[in-house]
Parts: C-alpha cells; structure tokens; sequence
C-alpha cells in the first residue's frame, strides 16, 4: 500500500525517538538526559533534576594562581541572576522573571564547560538554594564570596575558596568614619580559615587599606565609583545632580581604579568593567580590552551573565580567550 510523504516523515520520526540518534550540527552531542527522563515522577516522589551538559568546550577561559589553586581569569558574577541590574526596574524586574533556577543553574554549567571555575556569590534570596541545586546536578565551582554580616557562618556552610567585605558596605563605612569594623570584620574571616579580601567602589580605600597593612589576601573594586555622596557628584559633575545618583556612571572613573589596582601587589578582582550593561555591544571588545590591559596577569573580572537574546556567555568566553592567548606565555596560565 502507498504510503503519503506525511506517514514517512511521522515514521522516520518515532524511529529517531526510539533510537536517540538525534543529529546536530556540527557533529555535536546532545547531553544525556536522566534516567526514565519523560516519564512523570512517581505519586510523592520529587521531579528528578536534569542532567548537567557534559560537553566539554575547546575553547577555555586562561587561568590565573590564586592562593593554592588556579582559578579562571574570568569568574561568574551572581548580580543578573537575582535581579541586581543597576540599570532600571524594568531591566531588574525581567532579570528576575527570567533566571528561574533552572537557568541559573544552566548558565552555571555552561560557564564551567568553558573553563570559567569560580562564581562570585551572594548569600542573600534563593541563592543558597541555587547553589546546593547546582552542585547536586555534580556542578563544582570556587566560591568567592561577597560577605554580608557574620563571615564565619558562611565560611562552615559554604567552604569557600575566599570572602571579601561587600563593598557598598566597606564604602558607607569608610564615609560614615568606621572603617575600623571592616579591618575587624576581616580579622573574623581570617578566623575563619579563608582567604579574606576588601570589595569597594572607591579607589582610595584600596590605598588605606594597603598603607595601614591590613591582613587581607585580596581585593574586588568596582571600576565605577558608585559610592560618592551628593555633594561629590555636584563636584564631578559641576554642580549638577542627574537622576539616580547611585548608578551614574563617569568614563573617567575605570582609569582611576586600574591605576590602582595595578600598583598594589596583591590579586584584584575588577567589576562592572562594561558599566552594568551601559556599554553597548560595539564598546564591549574595547571594555574587556581596557580591563585586561590595565589589570596584573594575576588579577581577574566578575562578569555577569544574561544570554537572554543572544549567546553572551560564549561571546564573553571567546572575547577574553582570545585577549588572553594573544599575549606573551609568560603572562598567563592556561
């Protein structure tokens, strides 16, 4: 009997279901799936969590030493995955809608396929719940915390690689004339048995902390300075105040933290290299390039990741491999 091309089509179909000889391009492998994938979970019992990819991508983030271990130059930063967008509500609102914790956990993996094997992590909302998801899909990073409140609960919890005082925190102290609970603060995570470090917004905390000989490990600087009070921003910006003052941006501010950290002999962590999303894509070789150029090989970049329309992850990836493996051998691990 005549079969229609329909019926063909419908066969050769249920035939590659049955098989699992699904082609991709390029010769690619889909990821194993679960056992009984597609098969409702039993009455009480939980969903099983997805498989993590398994591919391993060619191309990989160069490393850097950091303490006892090499870590990727460029580390996963949380911010986009809990809403933290620095730009609007809107563009926060969308972030949080959008990084379900699945997708979180997907970009993590993805990031470690890479060769990315540090996360800049935060302890607030679900993020604990994330990263213990994370890791029983076998997803296996370092963790470079940003350190609110007490850090010895969070250094038994986690074992972290290193914690560092969050930096809107170590600036609102340094201008409120405290900067003394953040040494002490320090001196608690140092206790803790972690590497201890000193996020800010301010260049100029960095240098106090250098010149009073701090017992820190490390430091994580936002290249724009977020921090000034009102009346600093009618200085810089000659008397005028614009609209949200706490996200301006000035692209005099990233040469003045650079400067910095490269003076100072201790590893830094540079963040918001592409003003929290503020520089476009035609800006954004040029971005990573300046950050690059102007940090120490043994310094590094919290990035932040939201491939919502396009594949930023891999974008990012094969920008900064391709900064990195352009130099000379001598100034980087891979």
């Amino acid at each position: 009997m005549a079969h229609s091309r329909r019926d063909f089509l419908q066969t050769a179909a249920l035939a590659l279901g049955a098989s699992g000889a699904v082609a991709l391009p390029g010769g690619a492998q889909p990821p194993s799936l679960p056992a009984q994938a597609g098969k409702p979970p039993a009455a009480g019992a939980a969903a099983p969590l997805p498989a993590p990819p398994r591919p391993v991508s060619t191309i990989q983030v160069p490393k850097m030493p950091f303490g006892t271990v090499e870590i990727s130059r460029m580390i996963v930063g949380c911010n986009p995955f809990y809403g933290f967008a620095h730009f609007n509500s809107i563009l926060a609102t969308v972030m949080r809608e959008y990084y379900t914790p699945e997708r979180v956990c997907d970009v993590l993996h993805q990031c470690a396929r890479f060769g990315i094997n540090a996360y800049n992590y935060v302890q607030l909302g679900r993020a604990p719940q994330d990263l213990e998801r994370f890791r029983a899909e076998g997803g296996a990073m370092h963790l470079i915390i940003q350190g609110i409140g007490d850090p010895a609960p969070l250094a038994a919890q986690w074992r972290p690689l290193a914690i560092y005082h969050h930096g809107e925190r170590t600036d609102a102290a340094f201008r409120d004339g405290k900067i003394a609970t953040v040494r002490d603060w320090c001196r608690q995570a140092r206790d803790a048995g972690v590497m201890v470090g000193v996020g800010t917004h301010r260049p100029e905390v960095i240098a106090l902390v250098e010149d009073q000989g701090w017992d820190v490990d490390f430091y994580a600087g936002c290249v724009y300075n977020r921090s000034r009070t009102p009346d600093e921003w009618k200085t810089v910006l000659n008397g005028e105040l614009l609209e949200m003052p706490g996200e301006i941006y000035v692209q005099s501010d990233p040469a003045r933290m650079y400067a910095v950290m490269r003076q100072v002999k201790k590893p830094c962590f540079a963040f918001k290299i592409m003003a929290a999303g503020r520089i476009t894509d035609k800006g954004a070789d040029q971005a990573f390039q300046t950050a690059f150029d102007s940090l120490k090989p043994t310094d590094g970049i919290f990035v932040g990741m939201f491939p919502r329309v396009k594949d930023e992850i891999r974008e990012n990836v094969e920008r900064v491999h391709r900064i990195l493996t352009s130099r000379p051998a001598s100034s980087t691990v891979i």
